[in-house]
């Protein structure tokens, strides 16, 4: 790779635009590039990464911490690298996201980062766009240059520094470098991915272990506690059965041992006592059911016997409560008698009580009615509060006639205040004429101005509509060549990846051909050998035709036989084809763009694009204003359909206003007549209505208490007929008095509840007399007092004891069932946990040896660790080249795998002294020494990497600072070794502040600072 020009705009300490001739500084081989401290030569280098890789070297991010403080806020920054990879010239340009000011209002807005990708053709002297997306043009560079971002910083961009820390470093530091430029993540990935499966391991039989653990203690209460439970080696304290023959052995194992699980001793103990605990436990199952039918035969004995007794005495209780009752009874006796005189003297009196009652409501209903009749009174006058019935009548007959003598009255009024009503009605009606006539008046003024505009609107419509069918013509053909701008570039983006195609289609069929002259060749070679294999002894040679054969031909190795020859001519005929569909395609899509291009024009398709949509719109809009058409003329001839409106109404308005005028006349009239007529009629009061009103009030207060009084006379005649039916029941029922019969009288509830009392004494005396009188019960009176509890007493052991016998029974068969499963369990979980301990030892094995803790792996060298050596001693012989020929032969680097006290070996690194011949660290370098050595490690580790990359030619290299500690005459070596890099056309630069370089290195970039940015000046040995 060759760096041609480099641009910067607002980048890092640049302000301005800044430019670097690659070209020009590389025409020396050697250039420098030097300036003040803080001026920004890092930053050059750092322009140069972020063109290719997006970001920049170490820990800067790229982003809006990039762009210049010294820029103008207009400006975007933006880095422009042109260089050659691969035999193709490129350009890449970059602008990294950033905000800028708004083009409208106030305030920032984000830019968002832009890339592109194009290509210099040769053939047509332009640049070709190949592609915009960050991710396509990022996987483009990384197979046209083969290295990562780091790699190519740590190969491209020497940092002295970062060497002479490595020197110096651990070996982990060393590994973590080496491991990001080798990419041996996937070594470290196989470390993890064997660790993981022998943790997995591990857990799988730890898991397996600890359920036939969980068997055993299960099986341990299944069992039950026991002599025999003592057998099984169940340590106390832990969940993990284990052999005690085996405890003692096991703290005496290796490490390798220590992770493994337990041995299958485990498993032989578990299922040796469970065949013992089975055995056991159906002997006790056995006992358990023969002493579990004796004690059933004695608990139903026992309970047939507590039966008996308890009928016993239930029979002698029932004797002796029935002679107890049967005096209780005798004794109650003279309280019966009263209940049955009170009962018949209750029954006598319920007729005297049905009229008591009768008299009792006549007498409420006569004080209601004299209540009333003082209320209806109150209200009248004072002359009238102590008038008779028949005056009260009278009174309310009176006033009935003049209340039908104001009939007329009314009539006579309602007809006034209908005239006064019609009277406001023609008042109304007068104001809304004269408002319409008034508006209708307006309205007639601006006819004028209202027709000469909607006249105009019509007009309007009618040139939008020819607009409208001038633009139609325009808009098809806009909408054409946008379409082929469209095809243009996409095809134009095809272009690329079809010429690509059609460049892979010819390389593969030129290897395919390639390979089959290879292969012709060879059977050429060895077509001897075939010849001879159909020789036969006596037969003529079809060569030179001897029968006899003394050294046929042997087939040489790796002899091509007829059959891979044709193999071979069919992929080249098969990449032939697809060379040709390939051009083809490629011919296709040159013959579409030419047509898109013809149609399309020379315009750009975002013009294309605004042209069509103005276009567009200009239509929309005249369409939009030609369809006003049909609603303007409608308009304009509502507008003479309002005219004629308008006028009608004026006129229709003064002929109502006329004939309102003549009714009003004659309501005025009319209404003073009426006035005199009802004046007469009211008589005081504010209407005839009113006056009415007063009238019907006092009707109704007259006729309520003519009611009343009659009501009072009424009940009373009712109290007196009352009060004489009470006193004939009363003799009627023997009762002297109506009071006698009261006293004596009961509710219904009272006579039912001693009728109750008496029923309920007589059934339980004849109750009494017939258990007395049963014959079982007065035989079980004569025989001895029975005894419940002792039988009872007797069934409750013998029921326990069966109740024990039952769970006795129940326990050993279930026991038995437990062990049986648990020990199938057992078997099985056995056979299943042999195959995991197997596959648990090998991937520990192998687990352990990659990470180096394996008894096997003497060095204790991890597996990446291993491959970082190979590479570093790769890395230490091409160093050691340089190295040579700067210290004069003295100094060797090498490699060294020996461990240092407890730590692991693999990556150290010593120097050999051939001064003294012996072998010492790198740290004990001295300043000078450690820059050449460092140097040397560099420019070894950038062939390694290089050629690890696939030997990508680096045309251009940077070695950045160190050179201040060289005395005169090792600056000159060094300056020998780099001029051995500007072999074949390779350029280097030196980033360095030492003076005496300036000297040396006539083609220089010098970095100048300002206080408006740095700004870059180049210097070459002609100027």
């Amino acid at each position: 790779m060759r760096l041609h020009r480099l641009t910067v705009t607002a980048f890092g300490p640049f302000g301005a635009t800044q430019h670097v001739d690659f070209d020009t500084l590389s025409a020396a081989g050697l250039f420098l590039l030097h300036g003040p401290t803080g001026a920004g030569k890092t930053s050059v280098l750092d322009a140069v990464c972020y063109a290719l890789y997006g970001a920049v070297p170490g820990a800067r991010e790229s982003g809006p911490t990039l762009r210049s403080d010294h820029a103008a806020p207009g400006t975007a920054t933006e880095v422009r690298l042109e260089f050659t990879a691969g035999g193709r010239r490129l350009e890449i340009t970059r602008r990294p996201e950033h905000y800028r000011p708004k083009k409208r209002g106030e305030g920032l807005t984000r830019e968002r980062a832009v890339s592109e990708l194009r290509e210099w053709r040769p053939g047509s002297d332009r640049w070709d766009g190949l592609s915009r997306s960050h991710q396509e043009i990022g996987e483009e560079i990384l197979q046209l240059i083969g290295m990562s971002r780091d790699q190519f910083c740590q190969v491209v961009l020497l940092p002295q520094g970062e060497f002479a820390r490595f020197l110096r470093a651990e070996d982990s530091a060393r590994g973590k470098l080496l491991g990001k430029l080798f990419d041996t993540g996937r070594f470290a990935a196989v470390e993890e991915h064997l660790a993981e499966l022998r943790r997995a391991s591990e857990k799988q039989v730890a898991a397996a272990d600890a359920q036939l653990t969980g068997l055993a203690h299960r099986m341990a209460q299944a069992a039950g506690r026991g002599p025999d439970a003592d057998a099984l080696p169940l340590p106390a304290g832990t969940g993990t059965p284990v052999p005690r023959q085996r405890a003692g052995a096991r703290t005496a194992r290796t490490a390798d041992r220590q992770q493994a699980p337990a041995g299958d001793d485990l498993a032989e103990a578990v299922l040796s006592w469970a065949a013992v605990a089975r055995t056991v436990a159906r002997e006790q199952r056995d006992i358990a059911a023969v002493a579990l039918e004796t004690a059933d035969q004695a608990s139903r004995a026992a309970q047939q016997h507590a039966q008996d007794v308890h009928e016993l005495a239930g029979l002698q209780q029932q004797f002796a409560e029935a002679r107890q009752r049967a005096a209780t009874l005798e004794a109650q006796r003279p309280e019966h008698d009263r209940v049955r005189t009170r009962l018949e003297r209750a029954r006598a009196a319920a007729p005297v009580t049905l009229a008591l009652g009768l008299r009792d409501s006549a007498a409420h209903a006569h004080q209601e009615a004299l209540a009333a009749e003082q209320d209806a009174r109150r209200p009248l006058p004072p002359e009238h509060a102590t008038a008779t019935t028949a005056q009260l009548a009278a009174l309310e007959r009176s006033l009935r006639e003049e209340l039908g003598e104001l009939a007329a009255a009314r009539r006579t009024e309602e007809r006034a205040a209908a005239l006064t009503a019609e009277r406001a009605a023609l008042s109304s009606e007068a104001a809304a004429d004269a408002a319409a006539l008034a508006a209708a008046e307006d309205w007639l003024a601006g006819w004028d101005e209202r027709r000469a505009a909607a006249e105009q609107r019509v007009e309007a419509a009618h040139a939008a509509a020819t607009r409208a069918a001038r633009l139609e013509g325009e808009t098809e053909p806009a909408r054409r060549r946008l379409a082929a701008a469209r095809e243009r570039d996409r095809l134009t983006g095809g272009l690329s990846a079809a010429e690509a195609a059609l460049l892979a289609a010819r390389e593969a069929a030129a290897t395919a051909r390639e390979h089959w002259l290879g292969l012709r060749e060879r059977r050429l070679r060895g077509v001897a050998a075939e010849l001879a294999d159909a020789l036969a002894d006596g037969a003529p040679c079809p060569v030179c035709g001897a029968t006899g054969h003394p050294a046929p031909a042997r087939p040489e190795p790796g002899h091509v036989e007829a059959a891979d020859e044709d193999r071979a001519f069919e992929d080249v005929q098969r990449a032939d084809d697809a060379r040709q569909r390939a051009e083809r395609a490629l011919d296709a899509l040159r013959d579409d763009l030419a047509r898109a291009r013809a149609e399309a024009g020379d315009a750009t398709t975002a013009e294309l694009a605004d042209a069509a949509e103005e276009t567009d719109r200009a239509l929309r809009q005249a369409r939009a204003a030609a369809a006003d058409a049909p609603a303007a003329r409608e308009a304009l001839a509502r507008a003479e359909q309002d005219r004629a409106g308008h006028h009608d109404a004026r006129q229709a308005a003064r002929v109502r206003t006329a004939a309102r005028d003549r009714r009003l006349t004659a309501v005025d009239d009319e209404l003073r007549e009426l006035a005199t007529e009802l004046t007469r009629a009211r008589g005081g009061a504010g209407s005839v209505a009113a006056r009415a009103a007063l009238l019907e009030r006092r009707a109704a207060l007259v006729a309520a208490a003519t009611e009343a009084a009659r009501a009072a006379t009424d009940t009373a005649d009712a109290l007196r007929t009352a009060g004489t039916h009470l006193a004939e029941a009363a003799r009627h029922a023997g009762f002297a008095t109506p009071r006698d019969a009261a006293e004596a009288a009961l509710p219904d509830s009272g006579q039912q509840a001693l009728q109750e009392r008496f029923d309920a004494w007589q059934r339980e005396e004849s109750a009494t007399a017939a258990r007395l009188a049963d014959a079982r019960t007065a035989e079980a009176a004569r025989r001895p007092p029975a005894d419940p509890a002792a039988a009872d007493a007797r069934f409750a052991a013998a029921d326990a004891r069966l109740q024990q016998a039952r769970t006795r029974d129940h326990a050993a068969r279930t026991r038995c069932a437990d062990l049986d499963r648990l020990s199938a369990e057992a078997l099985a979980d056995v056979r299943a946990l042999a195959p995991l301990r197997t596959e648990h030892r090998r991937v520990t094995a192998l687990a352990n040896l990659a990470a180096g803790t394996s008894a096997h792996n003497e060095r204790k060298m991890r597996l990446e660790s291993y491959v970082l050596a190979a590479r570093l001693e790769q890395v230490a012989a091409a160093a050691t080249v340089r190295l040579r020929h700067l210290s004069d032969g003295r100094y060797t680097l090498v490699h060294s795998d020996a461990r240092s006290g407890t730590r692991r070996s693999g990556l150290g690194l010593h120097v050999v002294d051939a001064w003294t011949g012996r072998e010492r660290d790198t740290s004990t370098l001295s300043g000078g020494e450690t820059f050449f050595v460092s140097l040397s490690l560099a420019l070894g580790l950038a062939d390694v990497v290089t050629e690890e990359a696939g030997g990508v030619r680096l045309d251009t290299l940077f070695i950045d600072e160190g050179f201040g500690s060289l005395d005169e005459q090792t600056l000159d070596e060094v300056l020998d070794v780099l001029d051995t890099l500007r072999e074949r056309d390779r350029a280097v630069g030196i980033v360095s502040h030492v003076a005496d370089l300036r000297r040396r290195i006539p083609a220089q970039l010098q970095v100048l600072k300002g206080r408006t940015g740095s700004t870059i000046r180049h210097r070459t040995a002609g100027a």
